[in-house]
């Protein structure tokens, strides 16, 4: 049986917060094999992920935590998102490469992270919404 590593991230849902992802995730040793452009895939799709649950699903209110675990074996890194908002239909996100939506702010973030990654999944929680961002090892 391998080993399964597995790491926690509370943010406080506070737009300065996001700060805290990326040396959260150079912390992890493990996630060294992923090499330097995934890894960098990996921070941007996490780092969106953790934004919108800051922004959109907890309106910036610091009372309430974005949680962020990831789980890395010897064939896959799982990165679960978890926010405690009312949720949201990822398949009704505008695509932000449609002409009408090129100069919108934000919009990006769910097209960021389903490209950035090897499977993404959104599901609603009860409450909230998760994020799985997965990579192949």
């Amino acid at each position: 049986m391998s080993n399964v590593f597995q790491y926690s991230l509370y943010v406080p849902s506070d737009r300065h917060s996001i700060t805290m992802v990326e040396p959260f995730l150079r912390s992890i040793p493990e996630l060294q094999v992923l090499g330097s452009g995934r890894f960098h895939d990996m921070h941007v799709a996490v780092t969106e992920a953790v934004n919108n649950g800051i922004i959109h699903a907890h309106l910036c209110n610091p009372d309430k935590r974005v949680h962020l675990d990831i789980a890395i074996s010897a064939h896959e890194v799982i990165v679960v998102v978890r926010d405690f908002g009312d949720g949201f239909d990822p398949e009704c996100v505008p695509d932000p490469r449609l002409p009408e939506n090129i100069l919108r702010e934000g919009g990006r973030g769910v097209f960021l992270i389903r490209n950035l990654a090897d499977v993404v999944e959104f599901r609603y929680a009860d409450p909230g919404m998760t994020v799985m961002i997965k990579y192949f090892l």
